[in-house]
Parts: C-alpha cells; structure tokens; sequence
C-alpha cells in the first residue's frame, strides 16, 4: 500500500476517509505548504497479557459435575419435557 502525500486544507475536509485508508494499511503524510507536517498510520493492536491462576480460589467445581443429569432436566433438554 502506498503513502499518499496531501495538504492540510484536503486532510481537514476528508479525516473520515483518510481514517479508514489508514485503518486499511495505508500511510497518509499531510503537509503544510507542500512540507511534510504530520503521518496518519494505522495503530497496532495491543497485545494482550495472559496472567495465569487469576481466578484461582474463587471458581470451584462441584465433584459430580459430569454425572448425569435427572431424568426429568434431560427430557427437557431434548424437548419431551
């Protein structure tokens, strides 16, 4: 994707459009007086920072948690309930 070169005056009068083109991939470079002023580029997305056991201590599970369910729960799981 190519940089694109504009003035101030068209930046102003299409950010939105500029904004998506950046969004997209492209840099655009605004100027003043035809000098290179200013970049809009797209933001990297932040990594996000797995912290392991955060929870640990305020979940439990219940030992029968896979047992199987009463008769009368599975019919209406299945619909004949």
């Amino acid at each position: 994707m190519a940089n694109r070169t504009i003035n101030i005056y068209e930046a102003k009068t299409q950010l939105s459009k500029l904004v998506n083109r950046a969004a997209a991939g492209d840099d655009v470079i605004i100027s003043r007086a035809g000098k290179p002023v200013a970049r809009l580029t797209r933001l990297k997305e932040a990594k996000r920072v797995v912290r392991f056991g955060l929870l640990k201590g305020a979940v439990t599970v219940a030992k029968d948690f896979d047992a199987p369910l009463p008769d009368d729960i599975q019919a209406q799981f299945e619909g004949r309930g």
